[in-house]
Formats: structure tokens, sequence, C-alpha cells
């Protein structure tokens, strides 16, 4: 797994860490702090173990610990929005206004500034080259007058301060959402502890696929936000704004310049949902055989003026009005904004984040012959829409068939007394007073059905936001965590359960608590009906499923090809807790067009390729005589 959040890096479990930072060893803390200071340029690693400060200072880390921690602690997580335009100043905008003349204008403006259709009163000459000199008579005049809005909404999950992913390799104009998908891309495999290209070196090039995408697509200026507003702001649209705009680019980026993969590809949409639609292709596909290795991911950056300001008209955010009238107060602190998002307690809306996240999935056998580290397995993802509506944004129905029948399926697995003693629930858990009820309800009656009590529900948007799409990856990262450590993060905002909370047979805590799980339930409502439910499996239960299938020989040889992989991942994590990230970027490297492409009625050789392609396909349809034989 690998990725970048509110909490930190994915890979090692460190954005977890960050979550359940109190309930860890002294040492875990010191590790977490550091690795997170170097992260956000407060401090740097070197090789030999020694650290110096931002101004260059030579340090030991407790020293560096000691210095940064607070700077760490409030600048990670969800926080006051770092972007100057959220300031006191306020956002830039334009109004619409009607200027009433009373005697003609006349201004002076550069040539290529001035419009090239003017109203016909308007009288024009030329100065010089470069200026004209422009008189608009008595009357109206309609104008967009420049002004600065009040930020309604001034709280955000943003990256860890200082963290700019598009300044880890060479990037040109990219939206934030595909730098980030370029680290968090990197960043699972440096964690995998594999060699990429010995693992496609094993494969059919066709093995392989990508299924990664977004929710809303790349909405910053660098992207379609600024190709949309590109004539009302008077700037130009680039030639790059279109193409990188698109949802499904995350998945194209990492065909063209991180994988070199030439294999199945995609991106599902569904909201909220988006990260498990793309999880549910992946293992359809792997189920069914038709590939071996598929790397599955969001990204999504929606941390913009104008994603906020639609989400807001909404009545989905924790708007600074709201947060007042929640608390009775007349102003907000820091300390406020960092506990806007409040799960399952009294509130008033979710808290907008910026994440991306992404795993690789093999097939077992592969995963064994290669000697994979398997962090859990995932045995199904469930898909179902709501049905009739009033509102389309509005929850449904869907979720209870989805969150049924994956317990049903651990049920079937593991039986009844894990289902009920050694599962716990990630909720959607987004904050807002309709999610709390409803998201709540379907636990409550699925836990009925299944005879489950005091059943842990984990909600970790209460730590790093809303992050649209990429939100049940952040799940996903945060119960492989929970898997690793023996921990369940509390809901930290929550003072109290709300009273409309069907809690009686949940366990909502505030604080972090030591759970052994079997399995956990990933779950997602999004926006529309987009409703999915993923069952994550543990990873000693993973080895008890793979002890079954392929015996203890098998079992005990992967165990001994798995050290190597372990190494070389721990050396990863060690560098990349030292400041020094290894992005993967290969721009134009192995460009191949058709000419040089080898292709038989078997087989398409592609230089650079070990393997062929193979033509074979299944036909499940039966063969009809040829038609000369009719």
């Amino acid at each position: 797994m690998g990725g970048v959040n509110p909490a930190g890096r994915t890979s090692g479990h460190q954005a977890f860490r960050r979550t359940v930072l109190d309930a860890l060893s002294e040492d875990d803390q010191a590790r977490t702090l550091l690795g997170l200071a170097a992260m956000m340029r407060l401090a740097s690693g070197q090789e030999d173990g020694s650290w110096k400060d931002a101004t260059g200072q030579s340090l030991d880390a407790a020293a560096i610990v000691e210095q940064t921690r607070q700077q760490v602690l409030d600048h990670t997580l969800i926080r006051r929005i770092e972007d100057p335009r959220f300031n006191d100043e306020g956002l830039p905008a334009n109004r619409r206004a009607s200027l009433a003349l009373d005697a003609p204008l006349t201004f002076r403006i550069r040539r290529r500034q001035l419009p090239d259709d003017l109203p016909p009163t308007w009288q024009v000459r030329d100065l010089d080259r470069h200026i004209r000199e422009v008189t608009v008579p008595a009357g109206n005049m309609d104008v967009m007058l420049p002004e600065t809005r009040p930020a309604q909404v001034r709280t955000a999950g943003q990256l860890p301060s200082g963290f700019e992913p598009s300044k880890l390799y060479h990037s040109v104009h990219h939206p934030r959402g595909l730098s980030m998908a370029i680290f968090a891309a990197s960043d699972c495999l440096g964690d995998s502890g594999l060699s990429w290209d010995q693992i496609r070196d094993r494969l059919d090039p066709d093995a392989v696929a990508v299924y990664a995408g977004n929710s809303i697509g790349q909405l910053d200026d660098e992207g379609w936000g600024g190709l949309l507003k590109s004539f009302v702001s008077g700037n130009r649209a680039t030639s790059k704004q279109m193409p990188l705009g698109y949802s499904q680019m995350p998945a194209d980026f990492l065909n063209a310049y991180v994988l070199g993969s030439v294999g199945g590809t995609g991106a599902a949409l569904g909201a909220c949902a988006s990260f498990l639609y793309n999880l549910r292709l992946g293992v359809d596909d792997i189920q069914a055989g038709r590939r071996r290795v598929v790397m599955v991911g969001t990204a999504d950056a929606p941390v913009t003026p104008e994603i906020i300001e639609g989400f807001r008209a909404m009545g989905a955010l924790a708007d600074d009005d709201s947060l007042k009238a929640l608390d009775a107060l007349s102003l907000l602190t820091d300390a406020d904004y960092q506990r806007a998002c409040r799960p399952f307690a009294r509130n008033c809306g979710f808290t907008i984040a910026e994440s991306s996240q992404f795993v690789m999935l093999m097939d077992d056998s592969l995963a064994m012959e290669v000697g994979a580290e398997i962090l859990g397995s995932v045995p199904g993802v469930f898909v179902n829409a709501d049905g009739w509506k009033r509102s389309i944004s509005a929850p449904g129905i869907g979720n209870y068939i989805t969150l049924g029948k994956a317990a049903s399926l651990v049920r079937e697995i593991l039986g009844e007394k894990a289902l009920r003693r050694r599962t716990f629930l990630h909720a959607h858990g987004t904050s807002t007073p309709k999610n709390r009820v409803t998201e709540s309800h379907v636990f409550d009656l699925v836990a009925r059905a299944y005879d489950i009590h005091d059943w842990p529900v984990v909600a970790v948007k209460a730590y790093i936001g809303h992050s649209q799409g990429s939100s049940a990856g952040d799940q996903i990262a945060s119960a492989l965590g929970s898997f690793a450590h023996g921990l369940l993060p509390g809901i930290a905002t929550l003072d109290a359960v709300a009273d409309d909370v069907h809690a009686e047979r949940l366990v909502l805590s505030r604080e972090t608590r030591p759970f052994a799980a079997d399995a956990a339930f990933i779950n997602a409502k999004g926006f529309g009906g987009n409703n999915a439910t993923g069952v994550l499996f543990s990873p000693a239960v993973t080895e008890r499923l793979l002890m079954a299938r392929h015996g203890e020989t098998a079992v005990t040889a992967w165990q001994n090809r798995r050290e190597a992989t372990r190494e070389a991942a721990a050396d990863y994590r060690r560098r990349s807790d030292l400041g020094q990230f290894t992005v993967r970027y290969r721009f134009g490297e192995g460009v191949l067009e058709g000419h040089e492409l080898i292709m038989s009625d078997e087989q398409l050789q592609i230089p650079g390729y070990s393997r062929p392609v193979s033509m074979t396909v299944d036909n499940p349809y039966g063969r009809l005589p040829d038609a000369e034989n009719r």
C-alpha cells in the first residue's frame, strides 16, 4: 500500500500511527514524529543516523522531536485551511455592476488588453504602437468589479504542511491530484519491497491492470478548474488543462509514467465510494483469472474555493457559522477548526480533505511466488444503488444490502463467532446529521440480523476529513494499520454520542483501544446512491487461508522468500522517514510505435517486455460453422 493524506505517508503505517499517536510507545511516537518532521521539511535525516533542523544545525533525534513536535501536531490532520486565499482578506472574486456615467469616461489601455469586440458607441484612437485611448459615452455601462469575499469555510484535511509532491519529480504544470497519485503509487511500489520490473517480466503484459481515478476530476487551476473559468477570469486555456482534468487520469499517469503497463485500465466513478468501485474491478479481474496483479487507487485534491463553495451551497459542509452555532461560540480558534469533523456526535457537516491512496492486489499464487509481504486480503466488495429517491444526494437503502452481504460473506468464510467477536466497522462517518442517523441505523439493523453485540466502529474522518473518492482508501489504509498494531483509533472528537444515533449494539469510543481483529468492513455511502462495502481480512486470517489452499510446504517457502522483500521494504521506509523520497516517474521512456511490434495470430511481441501478449481468448459462446460450409 502507499499514499499520502493529512496524517502523513501511508507506507509503513505512518499515517495510521499519527491517528493513534498517544497510544503508542515512546519509541514509536518519536519515530512517527521524526518521519513527519522530515516529510514537512522541518528537519532532515542523514544516512549515519544524525539529524539537522531546518536551519542546518546538527541535532540528535530526541532534540528534533522536542523542537518540532508541536508544529507537526498543529500542521497535520484537520486544521485551518493554509491556502492564503482563505485568510481574512478573503477569496478573490468579481461582482457584476452597472455604472451610470454622468459624463463621458476616457481611459488608456494597452492594445493587447482591449477586447476585439467593442460596443459600437465606444471611440478608440491609437496613442502609440502599444497604447490606445478609449472614450465611453455617458449612460449605463456593465462591468465586473474585483472584490474579495470572506471564506465561509476555513477548515479542511490538508496534506502535512511543507510537503509538496510535485517537487519530488519533474512535474510540469501537473494538477495537484496527479502529483499526489505519482507519489502514492511510488510509495506503494516502495512499500512492497518488490521490483516492479521483475514482476512485470514474469507475466503476460495483459495480466496487469490499473484501476484508478477520482470522484470529480482535477478541478484546480492546472486542470479543469482553470479551463472552465479561463474565459471569465481573463486567462488563457492551456493545452494541458483539458486532458489532465479527466477523472481517469490517475490510471493514465500510472500506465504512462510509473508502470509502463499495456494491460487493463480504467476508472469507476461512484462519488465517495469510488475507491471501493475500483477495488471491486481489481478483485473481480483476479477472481476471474483475467489479471494477476492490479494497482487500485484514487487521488482527490478538492481543497479549492470553487469545490468548497459547491458543497457549502448544498449545506453539506461544516462552515464557520454552523460551527459557531453548534458550540455557541462567537469566534473560532485553531483548536475549534481541528475538531470540526465529529462523526456520530452532534455535528453540522463534513470536512473536505485531500488524499491519494493505492494498493497492489495480487492473486495468491503470484504473491507467494514473488515473496510478497501480504498486508491482508479482499474476499469481496459489494455495491448497490438506493432505488427511488426524493433527493439525489440524500441517503437511501442500498447500504443495507452491501453491508448485509459483506457480513454474510464473513460468516460463510470465518464463522459466526469470528463475525460477532472479531470484526469491526470502518464507518463512512462523514459528520453530517443525516449520516450519523442513517449509517448507524444500517449498522444496527445488520447487527440485529446477525446477532452482533458491541460492534466496534472506527470513523477515521474525525482525524483526516472526507477526501471524496479517496475516503475508502483512507479507511483501508487505517484498517491495515489496525491489523498491524492491534489498535482501533478512537473517534477523538466524540464528546458524546448524539441522541439520534442507533448505538445500542455499537461501540463508539473516543479513546483508542486494543482489538484483535480477523476482518474489517470498509463502508462507503456516496452522493447519488453509490453504496459499497468491502471486506478486508487480516494477515493472520489470510495466512490461514493460504495454508488451507496451498499447504504448509508452500507457505513455508513463501515465508522464506518474504525475508528479502521485508528487508527491501524496511530500507525504503527508513529512507522515507529521513525525508529521502523515491518517486518513480519515467516520462518519455520506452515509447513505442506500431511498426516496432511483432505480431502473429497467437501472440504480440512488444520490445522491452520479456513476455509476449497472448492472443488467446476465452470463448464461452461456442463456435458456429464456417460460412462456406453452410
